[in-house]
């Protein structure tokens, strides 16, 4: 048994502090905590450790609302003020670009884009004794729960008349924030209690959704442009996030009227349609079917600029693009990797607006972009998923 005082938090959402000459990992702490701990790995230069018994609480540490946070594993954080997980999340972004990427630059305070509750517009669910579940921390048994202190009012009011969901295997909950619209996708046998949860259906086969009731797809509104959002296809899962990524993007990029932008991980088409009031041209890569699907929707939708849809991996496009003047990108946790990297810069855009989820793989990338001449300006973390320690950011390169 150990004593630890964490004085900060790490990437990944454990706190950090030093003890016996190391540093020491521990969940469900915070800075200020003074607490007693269990060694479970020891690495030599560091280690991992379990809260056993919290000696004097953080003066700022608040009680967790929701009674399924000790061991859900859905949550990390409820414990720590929302300004507090603000600036540690700066403070990853800032240590990530400096150890992984080797790279100094400005970050911005993370920005607050809404509620720190009540915000996720889509929740993912398995079933286990007929109600939603997530998986416990650290673990992947399920956790049956009687609410989410996550999802938007909508969301929780149709979590609340669900009833058994006994015959399902997985339930995703979707509403379009702005449009009122609800959605309830489903893989398994659709039970009884469904023809009252007042809402569409749609149910998902090898990943293909089909109408099980009504239809199969909800509209939201980002940017004064209403999106068409397949059952199961990506979208951002907060909108007023989605709101403020727009906004970040199309500062960083500038855009100017005989502009062509490339589009690298286009999705549904975000940034492709709400960037196409200010460019005169664009070049959308995407893979996703569904995704694709809802891309030429929007795009048409919008009646914006020419549009040109590359359903190829970005990686092997690099070829096809030509020249871009812009370039914006989102891509999975992974990052862009070298090859993405080499594609996203094969039309010499003079500023490229990359959106992360992850900042290890965002510095990484930075400095390959770094290497092929594009220089990291600013960063702008932005709080799309409070209470858990992820962080998504936007950042500006600029051809040197």
């Amino acid at each position: 048994m150990i004593e630890l005082r964490p004085h900060d938090l790490a990437h990944g959402g454990e706190a950090v502090a030093r003890a016996d000459g190391k540093t020491w990992f521990v969940a469900d702490a915070m800075p200020g905590d003074v607490l007693l701990a269990e060694v479970q790995q020891d690495k030599g230069s560091w280690g991992r450790a379990r809260l056993i018994e919290l000696i004097e609480p953080a003066g700022s540490r608040v009680d967790p609302p929701c009674p399924h946070f000790s061991s859900c594993g859905g949550c990390q954080w409820q414990f720590i003020p929302g300004d507090e997980q603000r600036a540690a999340k700066q403070r990853t972004v800032v240590s990530q670009l400096a150890h992984l990427g080797g790279i100094e630059t400005e970050v911005a305070p993370t920005d607050a884009v809404g509620p720190d509750y009540a915000y996720r517009n889509r929740m993912d669910f398995r079933i286990a004794d007929g109600r939603p579940a997530l998986y416990r921390r650290r673990s992947r048994e399920l956790e049956p729960l009687t609410r989410c202190h996550l999802v938007v009012p909508p969301l929780a009011a149709l979590f609340g008349r669900l009833g058994d969901l006994d015959g399902l295997t997985s339930l995703t909950l979707r509403a379009g924030v702005a449009t009122g619209d609800l959605l309830a996708v489903v893989t398994g046998r659709l039970p009884p209690s469904a023809s009252e949860w007042g809402v569409p259906v749609a149910r998902v086969r090898r990943g293909i959704p089909t109408v099980e009731m009504d239809q199969a797809h909800l509209t939201e509104t980002v940017a004064g442009f209403r999106f068409h959002i397949t059952a199961n296809a990506f979208f951002q899962n907060n909108t007023a996030g989605a709101e403020r990524l727009v906004e970040l993007v199309t500062a960083a990029l500038a855009p100017q009227p005989d502009d062509v932008l490339l589009d690298a991980y286009a999705g549904g088409g975000l940034f492709s349609v709400a960037m196409g009031r200010h460019v005169s041209r664009i070049i959308a890569v995407e893979t996703s079917p569904l995704g694709l699907a809802d891309l030429a929707t929007n795009l048409e939708a919008a009646d914006g600029p020419a549009a040109d849809i590359l359903p190829h991996p970005v990686e092997a496009v690099g070829e096809e693009i030509g020249t871009v003047d812009l370039a914006v990108c989102d891509p999975p946790r992974q990052g862009l990797g070298a090859a993405g990297v080499d594609s996203l810069v094969a039309g010499e855009p003079r500023t490229i607006a990359y959106v992360s989820c992850d900042p290890a793989s965002f510095a990484r990338d930075a400095q390959l972009l770094a290497g092929l001449g594009y220089r990291l300006e600013h960063v702008t973390p932005v709080d799309l998923f409070p209470q858990t320690h992820h962080i998504e950011l936007v950042g500006r390169f600029t051809m040197t």
